[in-house]
């Protein structure tokens, strides 16, 4: 494997990702055109197909020049908007278009691979690039096409990391400084009864129309619950993915104190107050206490900082938990680089996803416009953390991020089974639990026990079946 040069960084460069910041709607402006995303058939030609916004455009320009200057090699970047993306990737793979390199899912990843449409990259990474690498960036793309295993470090790599994306939690100080209230501990996670207590102490009628208008936190079950459920000790599934795991006392508890939060503390909007202003919205006009707070949010965050320094101004913080001295976790996402196996120059495309997940130069514009937390290891826990993510306004608190990078995360329930839909039907009827109460947690659970052991069973088979005919 070849070593790249860095990619130059120039203020022009800085510049243009700023002004890409104040008018990014999230898709590159020709995401309705449908271009050619098949494989280059010229010898140094590549097709590199992803999603994204300005940033992402912007810095996967300036390395894709520099990988174009070192190798000679031509990179046609095809970009659209993340809500197309599948789309158009499935119709690229069904037409036999493949593009060279491309984004992947770690949930639709065994699918491809069954399927012929991912290259094994095991002999094309070198290890020394690997241990650099955050190991649920490399593990999230590890599969055992025999055991139908996940995540084993001697397993094939049919992908990097184009980013590891830690979930972390936050609460907004003004509000705290305003009501009078205690910070919560920056690194010791607070018990569920505490984090109850804070969130009464936040939530109050402020503009005296005698309706509760500023709460403690307004949580959606479907992607917050998580943190919790695995800070009282459950789980959705086994370690082996083989059983579902929702009908235990502590899932049942951790899920009844989720939906209590609104239903008996009163610490959260109710549902009709919800659909008149969802929560993203109070919390970014701040009237929420307690929010989540990820890495991609923190353009967005900073600029209402900005805008508003007196009302809203953020901090990350670990999750809580049950009881004193549980450890806490959150889920970690990733979104992988591929490349096809039927790429016609799989040798150069290899050389292109690891240079485009890895190099360091690409890495600190990502990170200094709040794109991502960096891939590199050795970069993030050193000059990064210390240096150039206090420098480009992250939070202060920033080192969570890593802690969930390293230890702290965990990939959400569906990733690891050849199909998610076990899980996602843990969420068809949710809200009789969490917003009208006409169900307990523990009624809800024991219902879909069943349920979605069925799932997860045929979720096995399916896996056995493209395996027979892979």
């Amino acid at each position: 494997m070849r070593k790249f040069k860095a990619a130059a960084i120039t203020a022009t460069m800085v510049g243009a990702l700023t002004l890409a910041a104040c008018s990014s709607n999230g898709s590159s402006g020709d995401a309705s055109e449908e271009p050619d995303t098949s494989g280059g058939t010229g010898a140094n030609e590549l097709t590199f197909m992803f999603r994204g916004g300005d940033y992402d455009k912007l810095a996967y320009q300036a390395a894709i020049d520099a990988f174009e200057e070192e190798t000679g090699a031509s990179v046609k970047m095809i970009i659209t908007d993340a809500d197309q993306y599948a789309t158009k990737l499935q119709a690229a793979i069904a037409g036999n278009k493949v593009p060279d390199v491309f984004y992947i899912e770690p949930g639709k990843m065994m699918g491809y691979v069954y399927a012929d449409v991912l290259a094994d990259l095991t002999d094309y990474v070198e290890q020394d690039v690997i241990d650099n690498i955050w190991s649920f960036g490399t593990d999230a793309y590890r599969f055992n096409t025999e055991t139908g295993e996940r995540g084993n470090s001697a397993d094939a790599l049919y992908g990097l990391p184009k980013d590891v994306g830690p979930f972390g939690f936050g609460f907004n100080k003004a509000l705290f400084d305003e009501l009078g209230v205690e910070y919560p501990s920056l690194d010791e996670p607070m018990t569920f009864d505490e984090f109850v207590s804070k969130a009464k102490e936040l939530t109050t009628d402020r503009d005296g129309d005698g309706e509760m208008d500023t709460f403690g936190t307004g949580l959606n079950v479907t992607w917050n619950s998580q943190a919790f459920v695995w800070g009282a000790g459950a789980d959705w599934i086994s370690e082996d993915q083989k059983t579902v795991t929702v009908d235990t006392p502590e899932f049942a508890e951790a899920l009844q104190w989720f939906a209590d939060l609104g239903l008996v503390e009163g610490v959260t909007p109710t549902a009709t107050q919800a659909q008149s202003l969802d929560t993203y919205q109070r919390w970014m006009q701040g009237d929420l206490g307690f929010f989540p707070v990820a890495p991609w949010d923190i353009a967005t965050y900073n600029a209402k900082h900005e805008e508003n320094p007196d009302g809203f101004d953020y901090e990350v913080i670990p999750y809580p938990v049950a009881n004193e001295g549980d450890d806490w976790s959150t889920w970690l996402g990733s979104l992988g680089i591929a490349v096809s196996e039927n790429s016609q120059n799989k040798e150069l495309a290899a050389q292109l996803a690891t240079y485009l997940s890895t190099d360091l130069e690409a890495q600190k514009i990502l990170a200094e416009n709040k794109v991502q937390i960096p891939n590199l290891i050795d970069y993030a826990t050193g000059e990064w953390i210390e240096t150039d993510a206090p420098a480009a306004g992250w939070p202060a608190n920033t080192e969570i991020f890593l802690q969930i990078a390293e230890e702290k995360g965990r990939p959400l329930p569906g990733v690891w089974t050849y199909t998610p839909e076990w899980y996602d039907n843990f969420w068809i009827g949710i809200e009789n639990v969490v917003d009208n109460g006409s169900q307990t947690a523990a009624d809800f659970v024991a219902g879909k026990q069943t349920e979605m052991q069925m799932l997860l069973d045929q979720s096995w088979i399916s896996a056995d079946q493209a395996k027979a005919q892979g």
